[in-house]
């Protein structure tokens, strides 16, 4: 075996909101994840998958750890740490945000909490300190001490995901805890998802930019059509830079796509459809404009908002709206 032989998982967590989404896409070079402000973007765990000549990584971006109030935070808490528990190292996200000279850094209560949960899990734990950017560098150095006396990481990894600084370090350390054998995926394969799936991820990502503060938690949606009956073929190479060259030179055929975006009262119903419709046109324009690049394709989109009373709150309804492990 050679360095080049070294393929495994890494499970990406953190509370909500470190960047753990940043992170995945700025690996893998594709939007795999959709990223908002908004807390608790993610709801499921999603797979993008890094080759490099020296091996392959394939991360799992998590639901940030929060307090679990309800039946889908549960679900979001639990397929977090069940990731943790199935990969062969875990990169613990935190921010270097709010650091100030004379101030000393602390650990939050969730923070703490999350570190205990993955100390039962005997696997090799990464500290990656994100959005250092917006930070002095001296200002590290005291958080760097105190997580340190905190818990035996096996890492401890400064970075900014946003501006893509210390990455291929942070790979190369990542891809250092592996086993070494072949590659899990094929060289051209980034994530397992499929399109369907990212689509609807990319309409939720426009009701999380566009409405207002309480919406985004109430709203899930669902993909009832994806005809591909008049897509033009995708282009040959199996290259991903020569292929996105391809599909940059211009869109061709047609793809047809219906969404049901489901919330959990009529007010909330009557802010995503806007006034006169203008809130769903403007989420459709968006969300259209990024499946397009997603595809290659021209899209026809079109988008029904639906009442689901209480769906975050019920597991025959998280069922039937994507969340499958709900009980």
């Amino acid at each position: 075996m050679t360095p080049q032989n070294r393929s495994g998982f890494a499970a990406l967590i953190g509370r909500p909101n470190v960047g753990k989404s940043t992170l995945l896409n700025t690996l893998v070079g594709q939007k795999v994840a959709i990223v908002s402000s908004k807390p608790q973007t993610t709801r499921t765990r999603i797979l993008g998958v890094v080759t490099r000549p020296e091996g392959q990584v394939a991360f799992l971006d998590t639901p940030g750890l929060h307090e679990a109030k309800g039946p889908l935070n549960t679900l979001m808490v639990e397929t977090a740490l069940t990731a943790a528990s199935e990969c062969d190292v875990v990169l613990f996200m935190v921010e270097a945000e709010g650091l100030s000279p004379g101030k000393p850094p602390g650990i939050s209560p969730g923070n703490r909490y999350a570190l205990r949960r993955l100390g039962e899990l005997k696997k090799p734990v990464m500290l990656v300190i994100n959005k250092i950017d917006v930070v002095a560098k001296p200002l590290l150095l005291p958080l760097i001490d105190l997580y340190q006396k905190t818990f035996p990481f096996a890492e401890i990894m400064p970075i900014s995901a946003r501006k893509g600084d210390g990455l291929e370090a942070l790979l190369a350390a990542v891809l250092g805890h592996l086993p070494e054998g072949p590659a899990l995926f094929p060289p051209d394969v980034f994530t397992d998802q499929a399109e369907r799936t990212l689509v609807g991820e990319y309409v939720r990502e426009q009701v999380l930019r566009h409405c207002r503060q309480e919406i985004p938690y109430s709203t899930a949606v669902v993909v009832e059509v994806f005809d591909e009956s008049e897509r033009a073929p995708r282009p040959p190479s199996k290259n991903k830079k020569k292929r996105a060259r391809a599909e940059a030179s211009g869109l061709a055929g047609l793809v047809r796509i219906h969404a049901n975006i489901f919330v959990e009262r009529d007010s909330q119903k009557a802010i995503v459809i806007g006034k006169q419709g203008s809130m769903l046109k403007q989420i459709g324009t968006d969300a259209r404009a990024a499946i397009e690049r997603l595809l290659g394709t021209h899209v026809f989109l079109s988008l029904q908002v639906k009442v689901e009373p209480r769906w975050s709150e019920r597991a025959d309804a998280l069922r039937k709206l994507g969340y499958g492990n709900a009980s």
